[in-house]
């Protein structure tokens, strides 16, 4: 008896081969994409649900400490009660820039201070004091002088290595042009652009005048410094003078061009 033949066998593999699952058409595709953009969709608002609870609801994420750093004559104590930290509240509702304004409003010795979140259960208050380069003498009191010229604070005792503004301009033609508060800000310039070794034993800077400005050092030694024009030239010019003649008690350097040096 005949076997089957090749044609038979060939039909036979393909009858018992497992029925491939027809193309999707286009509507099929259509609904595929759209089951996956609902999927998509809901995964994404329940991962924006949960990071809305987990910042706001939850008590993963809230203010639990308070650090502060850049101190100087302000005590931690009393930045710290300005800034109110709302301590327990959730940390991204802090409101870093209005606590920022308040502390440099209630206290002016800040001269700058960033708020900042340190997550996830921190506040950190980074402050800049402002530096005194003059004092200005209120009765038994001083006032502090920053680079600015801006009066920032009264303190009962003067600050080590800060000098006193000695300014008297009489009823004279330069107070009645320039007013004292410009008299002010060229002492600040003044200040500003001294040779750091002079800087450091001057004790009062006198202005009598806008171009009449000068300066009394420790040792009873004088300098006639002029108007604050010209000031990084002055300062070379006194550095040079003081080198060439340590012993000298008067140094005027009104007219670098033609500087002079006495005894007294």
């Amino acid at each position: 008896m005949a076997g089957p033949t090749t044609a038979q066998r060939g039909a036979a593999k393909r009858a018992d081969a497992p029925a491939r699952p027809p193309h999707p058409g286009p509507e099929g595709r259509r609904i595929g994409r759209r089951t996956l953009a609902v999927l998509i969709g809901v995964a994404a608002a329940l991962l924006t649900g949960f990071a809305v609870w987990a910042l706001y609801g939850s008590s993963w994420l809230r203010v639990e400490s308070v650090s502060t750093s850049g101190l100087r004559v302000l005590t931690r104590e009393e930045v710290e009660a300005v800034a109110a930290v709302p301590v327990g509240a959730p940390l991204i509702s802090v409101d870093t820039g209005a606590m920022e304004a308040r502390l440099s409003q209630k206290l002016p010795r800040i001269d700058r201070v960033d708020v900042v979140r340190s997550w996830p259960h921190g506040i950190r208050l980074k402050v800049t004091e402002r530096k005194p380069v003059l004092l200005l003498e209120k009765g038994a009191k001083f006032v502090e002088v920053d680079a600015t010229g801006a009066r920032f604070a009264t303190v009962d005792r003067a600050p080590k290595g800060v000098p006193v503004l000695e300014l008297a301009p009489a009823k004279s033609a330069s107070l009645r042009r320039f007013g004292s508060d410009r008299l002010l800000a060229e002492a600040v310039q003044v200040v500003g652009e001294l040779p750091k070794g002079v800087a450091k034993d001057t004790e009062a800077v006198r202005v009598t005048s806008y171009d009449a400005i000068s300066l009394r050092l420790t040792r009873d030694r004088v300098v006639t410094w002029g108007s604050s024009e010209d000031g990084p030239v002055k300062a070379r010019v006194l550095t040079a003078l003081m080198k060439a003649a340590p012993k000298a008690g008067h140094f005027d350097v009104s007219a670098p061009t033609a500087p002079a040096v006495s005894a007294s």
